[in-house]
């Protein structure tokens, strides 16, 4: 049996997990690691049950402390000893369409593609360098979030702008793939194959919300493009835009173009419209008393309506809905909105099942079934990267 770590660096956070290639089930370490810049960041970690059963602060100032601190605390339990590989989460892969072993051929091209993500990938650069610094023995590999999604035909990908961008990489990639390849699993294994085989959408919906149709198992169109700040509203990013808004924002406001990123993908979204909190949570509670929480719901439920409407669209029908991540798996109110209105396709929610948040919430009536699945990425990178060190060693 082989022990897997895996990695998880998003923008904001670092999750790890240990797993054991003989019990794919059985997670035995969870934790994170807070925002960098937070002034009381800390270190937690969570037994099989999920139950908090440790906490450790942490001083962390900029992504090398935050991966040598990691490194540390990892170094001082028992679990670690027995680590054969590291899988890490690696946001952008261009056009890399599976998971691969960490060289310095790849990491090279990592560092060039930095300008394309420069949210996640400096810190998942950094992250797999730290490892490589403290243990260079231990194989690394990366697993690209946007490998699931190189299977969209080429009208997919293609952006209506000047074709010599296209040449260059500027195109559409889709985002979430680690989480779409693990539901589209769960899907076959609680659903059935021909479940998966189907016309299925995806609704990743939780800080980063995306929606992913699905042919035959593979990716076929996704609400996110270039980068991850594009599809519908997020917590703090912002969706769709018309592109005309950065050019008046500079002349009306003065706004550089780092100040429109900034905006566009920390300062938007639910928090934007809101003015309160980035949580969907917070916003459901206050939303009879406040306008403006009140809206930025209505504004993400809408969003997420038209992106199935135009999913279900483009694979000629629908199947299969599923709902997934933070707010997808755990907020009825939510996907009863979004769910409201698309009779016309078959969607039909059984609102018990829906508010016990169960497996299946659709009802016997309704064409299309509707699921609430729970995603696992951190899973999915230790399958990768077992596969792949076993074909390596192979």
């Amino acid at each position: 049996m082989k022990n897997i770590l895996s990695i998880n660096g998003g923008s904001s956070s670092v999750k790890f997990a240990l797993y054991r290639s003989g019990e794919p089930q059985e997670r035995s370490l969870y934790g994170k690691v807070d925002r960098i810049g937070f002034p009381d960041t800390s270190l937690i970690v969570y037994d099989s049950a999920g139950n908090q059963r440790e906490s450790r602060g942490l001083t962390v100032t900029d992504h090398t402390t935050a991966a040598n601190s990691l490194i540390d605390w990892l170094e001082t339990q028992e679990g670690f000893k027995t680590v054969e590989a590291v899988g890490h989460r690696v946001v952008h892969g261009m056009k890399h369409s599976e998971p691969e072993v960490v060289t310095q051929e790849l990491l090279d091209e990592l560092h060039r593609l930095r300008p394309y993500d420069p949210d996640h990938l400096p810190r998942e650069i950094e992250l797999i360098e730290a490892f490589r610094r403290r243990h260079p023995k231990l194989p690394q590999v990366a697993c690209f979030d946007t490998a699931f999604h190189r299977s969209m035909p080429r009208v997919a990908k293609l952006l209506p702008i000047p074709r010599r961008f296209d040449d260059k990489g500027v195109q559409r990639y889709g985002f979430h793939g680690l989480s779409c390849a693990y539901l589209m699993e769960e899907l076959s294994r609680t659903a059935g194959e021909k479940s998966a085989q189907g016309r299925v959408v995806l609704a990743h919906l939780g800080n980063g919300a995306s929606l992913t149709a699905v042919l035959g198992g593979k990716s076929f169109d996704t609400s996110m493009g270039f980068t991850p700040t594009a599809g519908i509203p997020m917590s703090t990013r912002s969706g769709d835009l018309d592109p005309g808004l950065a050019p008046y924002l500079e002349r009306t406001e003065g706004m550089t173009g780092k100040q429109f990123y900034k905006m566009v993908n920390h300062e938007s979204g639910l928090l934007g419209v809101s003015e309160t909190s980035s949580d969907m949570r917070d916003l459901l509670a206050r939303e009879a008393q406040d306008v403006r929480a009140a809206e930025a719901v209505a504004l993400f439920c809408y969003h997420a309506k038209k992106w199935i409407g135009g999913l279900a669209a483009a694979l000629g029908g629908l199947d299969t809905l599923v709902f997934s991540a933070g707010i997808g798996e755990n907020c009825p109110p939510v996907r009863a909105r979004i769910c409201d209105g698309l009779g016309f396709l078959g969607i039909k929610l059984d609102a018990a099942l829906n508010l016990k948040n169960e497996g299946l919430i659709s009802t016997k009536e309704g064409r299309v079934a509707v699921r609430v699945l729970r995603t696992d990425e951190e899973r999915m990178i230790a399958r990768s990267t077992l596969r792949v060190i076993e074909n390596t060693r192979s």
